[in-house]
């Protein structure tokens, strides 16, 4: 996603959206640039290309002075990466200029009215019809201006807008794509994450959708959808930068993976109590949790393959009938929701695109909302009936590893409240289960500390050009994730498979050196994943397994190497197994010189459909 960063106030402007774009580089890019007002005029200065790119032009923005300015990093959708196709766009007088984040789906339509009127278009994007059309209702109010603009635009928007006649003001606005105001001593702030200003200042304001901010260096005020004054809370943000930077470590990926304990334990232990789990953040009552007669879990990437885990759990838990649907189908397949239903809706941004729109398909046949998000004040979040928050801090790494294992761990804990709403565990099973997830964040320390034995690992098998992941039942949920983080980092081909799937075609792509990673963990099917093992060493497959303790001595009969975890209940076994999948890949896309945080064509939180 594409991030915004906007500043006026007493300094120079330029050095501080350096410094707030460099902060949203994980959001993923190919693009950057800045428009600064000198007092006179706008100057932009934009191309395709790191952040560094852009600094260079203007000597870290020494070079460009002004008090007051925009940036933006741009991620490709209308248009290839280009200088011309760059944010920010700049209208052909000259005298509006726009970064936005989002998806105008009129532009069309818009550029063709606009061109008949004789507009000249520079760019292929669709935000340059933002900056063209403010400049064509300009009738000497700039925020009546963008008003009128953003009626005649139809998709999802974060948009950051200046004019030449206006030094010292910036307007904001915002649908479906998120944006914050921060307020400080020397001046105000526009962003699309908190992480962008945090160096600056703690006080932000998080804009609705359809809301509207004026900023000048001494105030901040928000109109809603008819320009009416709007009084908004100043939320103050507490947690430590130091989230949000390398502390010594040399990647993101790697730090986060580092963090997973600590972070399991900030997720789990607050709701917790007694040796109960106690869920404040949500309203369902006992009564509809009984009445509910199917569960619907919505998400993408890494979220959906949680979701695969959280249904194998509530079904065995909970006896409740659970269908995993991935974000971008499911409006498209009629879905089958009333007031029984249930949908739980994961999304670590709280912005994903495509589970907001599922979010109120659901929303609109009847069903109930319950989202499990990290974002406080997310799209998602706002819009659900309930909210459950993973708290996982900061996760800047675009390839996610401590917020799915949050999510894991919120799916864990609703699981059990779930079942325990319905009288389908009895009481010495529950204390039981509470007992085992407790186990969870030392188990996670003990994997990490076995580290090098895996980077050891990557260092036999990073020159593979196809590695397939198989699994059964949780562990082909498991592997799901685990051939993800390889691809999107390493750039290796990289798929899984339900094991027992291997023979219906997918063990014709296994020859010899192939390298097949065996999610071997689920002991009442280990039996049968050692068979499909001995199926594709019977091909010449190379087989690296990760399996438990107690099932080491039967793997390493049929595996070249193991990755070992500690034992724990069945139903939390992807907790623990996913950690050397993690560090697997992090260890092969380090040993081909990748650029691990900032994986090519990937974006953080993808706000596009």
């Amino acid at each position: 996603m594409c991030g915004i960063v906007g500043y006026i106030g007493s300094e120079q402007a330029a050095p501080i959206l350096l410094d707030g774009l460099t902060r949203l580089e994980y959001r993923g890019y190919d693009s950057a640039g800045v428009s600064i007002h000198d007092g006179h005029k706008l100057n932009v200065i934009k191309t395709k290309g790191r952040l560094r790119i852009l600094s260079d032009m203007i000597d870290g923005g020494n070079s460009v002075h002004g008090v007051s300015g925009i940036g933006h990093t741009r991620w490709a959708t209308h248009g290839k990466p280009s200088n011309e196709n760059s944010h920010p766009h700049v209208s052909n007088s000259g005298n509006i200029a726009v970064v936005h984040n989002g998806i105008i789906e009129n532009y069309l339509q818009l550029r063709e009215f606009l061109t008949s009127r004789g507009v000249k278009f520079n760019s292929e994007t669709d935000t340059e019809v933002v900056a063209q059309l403010v400049d064509y209702y300009y009738d000497g109010d700039l925020l009546k201006a963008v008003h009128r603009a953003i009626d005649r635009i139809e998709g999802s928007y974060a948009l950051g807008i200046m004019a030449a006649y206006y030094p010292d003001m910036i307007v904001a606005a915002c649908k479906d794509s998120p944006l914050i105001a921060a307020l400080s001593e020397k001046g105000n702030f526009i962003a699309s994450d908190v992480t962008a200003v945090l160096k600056h200042t703690r006080d932000v304001i998080y804009l609705e959708d359809g809301e509207y901010a004026v900023l000048t260096p001494e105030s901040v005020d928000v109109f809603d959808s008819f320009l009416e004054p709007v009084e908004k809370a100043v939320s103050h943000i507490d947690w430590d930068i130091s989230s949000a930077e390398k502390g010594g470590y040399e990647h993101f990926m790697f730090k986060e993976i580092m963090e997973q304990p600590e972070v399991i334990r900030k997720t789990m232990a607050p709701r917790i109590r007694n040796r109960k789990v106690i869920l404040d953040d949500i309203q369902l009552s006992k009564e509809y949790i009984k009445g509910i007669n199917k569960i619907y879990i919505v998400a993408c990437g890494s979220s959906y393959h949680v979701g695969m885990v959280a249904k194998y759990n509530i079904e065995k838990l909970a006896r409740k009938p659970v269908e995993v649907a991935l974000a971008s189908e499911f409006r498209y397949c009629t879905p089958i929701v009333d007031e029984k239903t249930l949908v739980v809706c994961i999304s670590q941004s709280g912005t994903t695109a495509d589970t907001i729109a599922a979010m109120r398909e659901a929303k609109r046949l009847g069903g109930r909302v319950l989202s499990i998000v990290n974002v406080v004040g997310s799209t998602i979040a706002k819009e659900s009936d309930d909210v459950i928050y993973t708290w996982a801090g900061p996760e800047i790494a675009v390839a996610t590893t401590k917020a799915y294992s949050t999510q894991l761990a919120v799916t864990y804990l609703l699981s059990i409240y779930l079942a325990d709403c319905c009288g389908t565990i009895n009481a010495d099973e529950y204390e039981r289960l509470v007992g085992e997830l407790l186990t969870i964040p030392d188990k996670i320390e003990c994997i990490l500390k076995d580290k090098e034995h895996i980077q050891y690992l990557a260092s036999l098998y990073f020159n593979n050009r196809d590695i397939f992941f198989i699994g059964r039942n949780i562990d082909y949920a498991l592997s799901l994730e685990g051939s993800l983080k390889l691809k999107e980092i390493s750039y290796i081909h990289s798929d899984a498979y339900a094991a027992g799937e291997l023979k219906h075609g997918t063990i014709s792509l296994v020859e010899d050196g192939t390298l097949v990673i065996a999610a071997a963990t689920y002991q009442r099917l280990l039996e049968k994943t050692i068979s499909n093992i001995v199926e594709v060493k019977a091909r010449a497959a190379q087989v690296l397994s990760v399996t438990t303790e107690s099932g080491k001595g039967l793997v390493a009969q049929v595996s070249d190497n193991m990755m070992v975890i500690p034992d724990i209940d069945e139903l939390f076994l992807p907790s623990l197994a996913v950690v050397p999948m993690q560090l697997f890949a992090y260890y092969v896309a380090l040993l081909r010189g990748c650029d691990i945080d900032k994986p090519r064509n990937l974006a953080k939180s993808v706000t596009v459909e």
